[in-house]
């Protein structure tokens, strides 16, 4: 488990839930390592969309759980329709041994874990479509989280981008984002009990995220 420097506890105000996120395109090609955090992001080609049904946006989550789930524990996401969002934690070094290719191609191995995905879901829909050609933008970006307070907020920004991008007026009813999972008590590969402890208990989680984060989006 990855551990954080203690930054106090978490207290009932919109501030704590908020900050305003500057991201540039140094993300790009950071190496993913083991026991690390990292908010994963990319969009569709243009004005092109990455999903245009429901069982579009599963596809992606099947293929998620396939191929990250292994190599990473998922905190927080949330597909729209030209863009996703995944936080996830690399898993140890130890467990990723169990891996021969990342015993011989090391951290490559991670990206490429993201890559697959990525592809496999590119050709699947490219046939669905009958397109051709890149879905995604190259390079998808990686942004390590170096701070307990910043996963929050990250994590908060994460959920509610339904309502940032106006697809939706609540982060709740958006059925592609993890919010509603973490909140229920059905069985999820979400790793829910480290989400709500990271915002104190069930009740504040939901506090914070019922205030809009003052966030301008990724560039």
């Amino acid at each position: 488990m990855t551990t954080f420097p203690k930054f106090g506890t978490l207290e009932k105000s919109t501030n704590e839930c908020c900050i305003k996120i500057s991201q540039k395109n140094q993300y790009m090609s950071i190496e993913l390592e083991p026991d690390k955090f990292y908010h994963i992001y990319n969009r569709a080609n243009g004005n092109e969309k990455l999903f245009v049904s429901n069982e579009n946006y599963r596809f992606f989550l099947r293929r998620c759980k396939d191929l990250i789930s292994p190599i990473a524990d998922t905190f927080a996401y949330c597909l729209m329709p030209n863009h996703f969002h995944l936080l996830v934690r690399i898993k140890s070094e130890k467990e990723l041994r169990t891996f021969p290719k990342f015993m011989t191609l090391k951290n490559l191995f991670l990206s490429k874990r993201f890559s697959n995905l990525f592809s496999s879901y590119s050709q699947a829909y490219n046939k669905e479509q009958g397109r051709k050609g890149s879905l995604f933008m190259k390079n998808f970006k990686r942004k390590p989280i170096l701070d307990e307070v910043y996963l929050r907020k990250v994590i908060h920004y994460i959920h509610f981008n339904p309502v940032h991008h106006h697809y939706h007026e609540n982060i709740k009813a958006w059925e592609f984002c993890s919010y509603s999972a973490i909140i229920s008590s059905k069985p999820t590969i979400l790793r829910r009990e480290e989400v709500i402890d990271l915002f104190d208990d069930l009740e504040n989680f939901i506090y914070c995220h019922k205030n809009p984060p003052e966030l301008t989006g990724i560039e």
